[in-house]
């Protein structure tokens, strides 16, 4: 799929009936334009944001090109925002395999997402750093948007009549029941800061640690019940596009989704960012570092203007897309058939269990010697110590076989780590 024509051109002329089809099929030939704006200020200096609009799933061809955009809010220093900058994409794209379809790609992206997740974090504890970072990365291919998250950094998305939706699930311990149950039955405890006199203050956390988030990349002295498997959300567009609002906790502990989406309606993606972040500090002031970016996903016989998304009278909607409690016993979550609005789910997944993440479906080869990892991406021969069992997973006795695919040795022990089968013990607060 080529590239849309400049602006300056005119498109060939098509046959009504071919129109017409393109448009009760949903699949149009013309990618989308893509623009984007950053606005932000600094308090601590810890959030990082990533814009990359011109990415190449097949070096040297223009028709396999997507767009990357992320937020990461560091705490206890910078260095897991820094790292996760750097090399989570990096990651994520060597967990995809070569040589597939855009078809393909775009259904292998979401196990790939938490693949490339969890080998950031595992190569930044190597580091021996104690920092942590939210995440929230957008993968933007045509009108298909894939959005994975640890954390609280935000993504929505605001289309035609004014339906605001949360792409993100929000990982914090005292609003996510779910997440606390997990957290404490991997061994983690969730409680207060409890003051002199049995006084206690402030958010949920975890200890040990002092953590108001149940999902990070990084965080090494808190526990890898910590996890930083993502939540994992992907959805097609409508032909009318939309835009997509990306920012850290700054943003949101201020302002609704609703009202940051109303806030820079009709505005270009680069005011639009300023905009959120000048009423984000309008109504509290710089508490946190504030980083926002919008992503405007345009039609291509638009012009380079957002599509209209003010909405009619009385007709804003908010929809929170957050996963509920999901069967164990599921591998993901695939459903072209469910629409939300003129907005399309294909996946949504965010269970904290690495098999049911990375499932068992892997290419038969990927079973035979040498062995890779499905994390870390590394060919090995199988030693010593491993087993593997009857459909291509491995286990490090005595740990229990499981049915995913083959894990090295390093990445298995971090997956019974995240299961709370070992827990790292500290005494350190923040």
């Amino acid at each position: 799929m080529a590239f849309a024509a400049s602006e300056g051109n005119l498109s060939p002329a098509l046959p009504l009936a071919t129109l017409i089809g393109r448009e009760l099929r949903g699949d149009g030939t013309e990618r989308p334009h893509v623009r984007y704006g950053h606005s932000g200020f600094a308090k601590r200096g810890e959030d990082y944001f990533l814009v990359k609009p011109d990415c190449l799933r097949v070096p040297g061809d223009p028709s396999s090109s997507f767009s990357v955009f992320a937020v990461f809010d560091g705490h206890n220093g910078v260095s897991a925002a820094v790292f996760s900058k750097e090399k989570l994409l990096e990651h994520v794209m060597s967990a995809v395999p070569e040589g597939i379809s855009r078809e393909d790609w775009l259904q292998a992206l979401p196990r790939a997402l938490v693949a490339g997740f969890v080998k950031t974090d595992i190569d930044f504890q190597r580091k021996g750093e104690t920092s942590g970072t939210t995440a929230t990365l957008v993968v933007v291919d045509g009108f298909t948007v894939t959005v994975a998250s640890v954390g609280d950094s935000r993504c929505i998305l605001d289309t035609q009549g004014g339906e605001v939706s949360l792409l993100t699930v929000d990982h914090r311990l005292e609003e996510n029941a779910e997440e606390r149950e997990r957290v404490t039955a991997s061994g983690g405890e969730v409680s207060r800061l409890n003051l002199c006199g049995g006084q206690e203050v402030g958010p949920l956390r975890c200890w040990p640690g002092g953590l108001c988030l149940s999902r990070s990349i990084g965080d090494t002295d808190v526990g890898e019940f910590i996890v930083p498997i993502p939540h994992v959300k992907q959805v097609k567009l409508p032909n009318t596009g939309g835009r997509l609002i990306i920012a850290s906790d700054g943003i949101w502990d201020a302002l609704s989704s609703e009202s940051a989406a109303q806030a820079c309606r009709g505005l270009r993606a680069e005011l639009a960012a300023k905009l959120v972040v000048k009423q984000a500090l309008k109504t509290s002031g710089l508490k946190d570092d504030t980083t926002c970016v919008v992503v405007d996903i345009i039609p291509s016989d638009h012009c380079s203007t957002p599509p209209a998304l003010s909405p009619k009278k009385n007709q804003n909607k908010l929809k929170h897309l957050i996963f509920g409690k999901r069967s164990h016993s599921s591998v993901g979550k695939l459903s072209k058939s469910a629409s939300l609005g003129s907005v399309e789910e294909i996946f949504e997944e965010g269970s904290a269990m690495l098999e049911e993440r990375l499932g068992s479906n892997f290419p038969p080869k990927a079973n035979l010697p040498p062995f890779r990892c499905a994390i870390c991406q590394v060919d090995q021969e199988p030693f010593e110590g491993l087993m593997t069992d009857n459909v291509g997973g491995c286990c490090s006795t005595p740990s229990t076989p499981w049915g995913g695919p083959y894990l090295c040795s390093g990445c298995r022990k971090k997956k019974d780590a995240m299961e709370g089968k070992r827990s790292n013990r500290s005494t350190t607060c923040r």
